[in-house]
């Protein structure tokens, strides 16, 4: 499956490499067609450059999308592409999985780090906590649904997420959200401003759920709770 996805993305990008020569320059980039090839080729190179493509040659991939649209026949055996395409398949898995070991190696140096400063508490879980603001407000289970504000940062500052941005606070299940944040919720009060650290395997791991947060990440909130919800109140959206 991963092969075919591999084969499917050179295939598409090919349809905007085929110009990749002398006449790239003059190409027109005026009707909406010419603007979503640009676009189309934007993300696929993006895309590629994530999985550790970046040596592909433009000039070959318009050699094979020229030869398919002839109908010639192929210049290189199924045999020999099947080998070529698990080459870069395999060579694209040992470079993913050596950013994901230097950034599970790089969170945990954090963690160490940031356990040391005073005000920051770690669960036996590993999860690391400050208390910004105290209260004496009821705590929630984790049967009950939340109304929170928070903002996620990576450890370099990084936002990638904020209801504080968007200024609207959201309504959440306790048990239906990161493990991080299960627990993290459970000990605060109503009321009270929390900073939780949360260890990538607390968090998404290896499987981020978006390009902003990558594999293996620490992640820092700035979390507020704000209520409980009513259980005979209207579901929460």
């Amino acid at each position: 499956m991963k092969q075919h996805r591999l084969a499917a993305a050179v295939a598409l990008v090919s349809l905007v490499l085929a110009g990749c020569d002398s006449q790239t320059s003059t190409v027109e980039l005026k009707t909406p067609a010419q603007k979503a090839s640009y676009g189309i080729g934007l993300n696929m190179g993006k895309s590629l450059s994530r999985e550790g493509m970046d040596d592909l040659d433009p000039k070959a991939v318009a050699l094979g999308i020229e030869d398919a649209m002839a109908k010639k026949d192929p210049q290189i055996k199924d045999e020999e592409l099947a080998e070529a395409f698990s080459f870069l398949q395999k060579r694209s898995e040992e470079r993913m999985k050596a950013l994901n070991d230097k950034a599970a190696e790089a969170g945990k140096k954090f963690l160490e780090e940031n356990g040391k400063k005073e005000g920051v508490v770690t669960t036996k879980s590993g999860l690391q906590y400050e208390v910004v603001k105290k209260t004496d407000g009821a705590q929630p289970k984790a049967t009950d649904v939340v109304t929170v504000h928070y903002e996620g940062k990576l450890t370099d500052g990084t936002v990638f997420d904020s209801s504080v941005e968007r200024g609207s606070p959201i309504d959440l299940p306790v048990s239906g959200v990161i493990p991080g944040w299960v627990e993290g919720l459970q000990l605060m009060h109503v009321g009270e401003k929390y900073k939780l650290y949360i260890p990538s395997e607390l968090a998404y791991g290896e499987q981020s759920p978006s390009p902003t947060i990558p594999a293996n990440s620490v992640l820092v909130f700035d979390l507020e709770l704000i209520a409980i919800k009513d259980p005979a109140a209207a579901p929460a959206q």
